[in-house]
């Protein structure tokens, strides 16, 4: 199949596809005589598996670590589920900084009035110095 028949059976834009390519994370498939791409079904699966992962947040450094463990039948799973939980402390990292922004931001627009007076505590709040944790409240 082509470019955009594999896109379409993978869910990954023929663009990913190519920059996924560039960077060496899939391999790049035969070309005909005429240059172009030609993907079989195993190059299809293994872009739905990077779509998929993408979906889970893994960075793409982290993809290519799961790529190889994949296709190494000898791999332990247990190296699998330690970059699974690394992923996932991360997140939750994330998760906590986001819910430190949605709060000082929630704080922030309580204490702006809202009406035509030119005060902001919000705009205020951004052009002081960092205190360190990004929390003035």
């Amino acid at each position: 199949m082509n470019i955009g028949d594999a896109a379409q059976a993978s869910g990954v834009s023929a663009k990913m596809i190519r920059h996924y390519e560039s960077i060496g994370l899939v391999d790049a498939p035969p070309r005909t005589e005429g240059g172009y791409r030609r993907y079989d079904e195993r190059a299809v699966h293994t872009l739905r598996f990077v779509r998929r992962a993408r979906n889970l947040g893994f960075s793409l450094d982290e993809i290519r670590d799961l790529l190889s463990l994949w296709h190494d039948r000898g791999r332990a799973s247990a190296d699998v589920k330690a970059l699974t939980l690394r992923h996932v402390a991360d997140l939750e990292q994330r998760i906590a900084e986001l819910a430190n922004m949605r709060d000082t931001l929630r704080h922030l627009a309580q204490a702006c009035s809202g009406d035509d007076r030119p005060d902001c505590p919000i705009l205020a709040d951004m052009a002081q110095p960092e205190s360190g944790d990004g929390c003035h409240h």
